[in-house]
């Protein structure tokens, strides 16, 4: 079954949709910002692992046929991520690794994103920060979420969520804010000289956008969420407890 959800966000219309494609993923979301579309899947292993790490992979690739191109010449083919991609792929990663439970940690989990199009002005890297926790929230995979993540600029002493590329251009300040209902989770960015203060007002104006992003997916969830599997509780060596206590 197709669902779809929508929202204005920014003044720009934001849909994510599940059910069309990646139908054997655990939990897929077709995620569009203006003409920018995201493919977001989340599976996970049914067997535990005994890894001493949990397992998560996330992968982000922007295709080059995503803004219009295909490779030619000598080098037809897609090429190694970049710099880009993998900075892309480890601001999702931290910003869901700790909202796994740890009874579910010794599973093998992937989150894969893949940009279809890029319209040269909505970031497809802060869309599927959101992506892959919605993608992660219809799945059958525990996860304590939804979170949701913004860009945010400051224009004329205006905060600006989610502005464009050339939005930024005039902007004093460059921030991804991600988080939940109740807190931040993480805040990247930069700052041209900008008062703590003014800091707090970026935090807070990114958290009213998080807010919108979360309603969105919760009424996606409520409509098409899985039912979540039951974790293994780790075996706790109680006498390493004991000494790392004692010392």
């Amino acid at each position: 079954m197709i669902e779809r959800v929508e929202l204005m966000f920014a003044g720009r219309p934001l849909t994510i949709e599940t059910g069309r494609v990646a139908k054997q993923a655990h939990g897929a979301v077709w995620m569009r910002y203006g003409e920018t579309i995201v493919l977001v899947a989340a599976v996970a292993d049914h067997r535990a692992t005994t890894l001493p790490f949990f397992p998560l992979t996330v992968d982000y690739r922007e295709k080059m046929y995503a803004g219009g191109r295909i490779p030619g010449n000598f080098f037809k083919r897609e090429g190694a991520p970049t710099n880009t991609e993998k900075l892309n792929a480890r601001l999702i990663d931290h910003q869901i690794r700790p909202l796994f439970p740890k009874a579910f940690q010794v599973y093998d989990t992937q989150v894969y994103v893949t940009v279809l199009s890029y319209d040269g002005e909505n970031d497809p890297a802060v869309l599927a920060m959101a992506g892959a926790s919605a993608a992660l929230g219809i799945s059958d995979i525990p996860f304590d979420g939804p979170i949701g993540a913004v860009r945010v600029g400051r224009i004329d002493g205006e905060f600006k969520v989610s502005p464009t590329f050339a939005d930024l251009d005039d902007s004093d300040m460059n921030v991804v804010v991600s988080g939940n209902r109740e807190s931040i989770i993480s805040v990247e960015g930069e700052f041209e000289e900008v008062p703590d203060a003014e800091v707090l007002e970026v935090l807070r104006a990114a958290h009213e956008g998080i807010m919108e992003l979360i309603d969105l997916q919760e009424e996606l969830i409520s409509r098409c969420g899985k039912p979540k599997r039951e974790g293994v509780e780790p075996e706790v060596n109680e006498a390493l407890v004991a000494a790392v206590q004692e010392r």
